[in-house]
């Protein structure tokens, strides 16, 4: 079965430099342990920590470098192993490049910060190949608030840059991801796009009670509006308990099956969050994913069904949404 994971934060290490390199590491996924499991494509995104945490390293960094050393860095891998890996900015792309026997690597931010608040900062991601924005990550920037613990902060929509920004990403071709976003954001992204949107790691509040993950009502919205959810395996997302440390496939399987049932299944993609959690996972990286779905069989899901989780749902939208 092959896969299509909409969220990994491997591209990380290249801040650092040395010889990190996404063909083999010690991380969760590279491009043998995708390879291994079966990838269609993988989404990397650049997660835009705060750059405080490099300073108190030593480290002088700022949003423009971080970017492009990440960004350089996915470029410079995908090339020298272009055998086996190509970019896709589309759907025609993933499809031309599994003709051609390689797998897809499709790059997203993760967190619009770097945006601030300049829509021609928009098209210039674009044009360097981004073809999806998480509009925040767990502070407030120019597209609006995060998920929180404050009912008020929660509550928050988007801000008027952040509505303005859905119509230049509709037009552009960029996925619209609210995983992070505040529950007012979320459907404030609903009310304005006109194109299906994601929440490329986020699972469901009922299964797990960590407010990162979605509401029974918002999974049953991004259903209407043709979107997808991707199982995220971060234990404190996966559990009923939100200070877990690992995560069984029994949970996964639990997870989906709650998302399933509450939105159809055509609303249930993968998006591990591999490199960016902590604790440990019974499927522990991209080369094990065979295991999950194996796993789902067993469960009861249909072939058809598991396909579309693996791959086929996140495939609609890419089509839908991305150009």
């Amino acid at each position: 079965m092959k896969f299509i994971d909409m969220h990994c934060d491997t591209l990380m290490p290249f801040v650092r430099g040395g010889d990190y390199n996404l063909f083999s590491n010690n991380g969760q996924v590279d491009f043998q342990k995708m390879k291994k499991g079966n990838a269609l494509a993988q989404f990397f995104a650049v997660f835009f920590p705060k750059m405080e945490m490099f300073a108190k390293q030593g480290i002088e960094m700022n949003d423009e470098l971080y970017f492009k050393l990440l960004t350089d860095g996915f470029y410079r891998d995908i090339e020298k192993h272009s055998d086996i890996i190509a970019f896709a900015g589309n759907a025609a792309d993933i499809e031309k490049n599994e003709k051609e026997g390689k797998m897809s690597a499709v790059l997203t931010i993760e967190d619009g910060r770097f945006i601030n608040g300049n829509m021609d900062k928009i098209q210039e991601v674009y044009d360097k190949g981004v073809r999806a924005i998480s509009l925040t990550w767990n502070y407030e920037n120019c597209f609006g608030w995060p998920n929180s613990l404050d009912k008020e902060i929660m509550n928050k929509g988007l801000k008027e840059f952040g509505i303005d920004a859905i119509a230049k990403m509709n037009d552009l071709g960029i996925i619209i991801d609210v995983s992070h976003l505040s529950d007012g954001g979320f459907y404030d992204v609903a009310k304005y796009t006109k194109k299906p949107f994601v929440a490329t790691h986020s699972n469901a509040r009922m299964a797990s009670p960590h407010q990162r993950n979605l509401t029974d009502d918002m999974i049953k919205v991004l259903a209407e509006k043709g979107g997808v959810t991707g199982l995220n395996f971060a234990p404190q997302f996966m559990d009923l308990d939100v200070n877990a440390t690992h995560t069984p496939v029994s949970n996964i399987i639990r997870n989906a099956k709650h998302i399933v049932n509450v939105g159809g299944i055509d609303v249930l993609g993968l998006g591990t969050d591999f490199d960016g959690i902590g604790g440990t996972q019974e499927i522990s990286d991209s080369s094990m994913l065979p295991q999950l779905w194996d796993a789902f069989a067993k469960a009861g899901f249909h072939e058809s069904e598991i396909e579309k989780i693996a791959y086929g749902n996140v495939m609609r939208v890419i089509k839908e949404s991305m150009k």
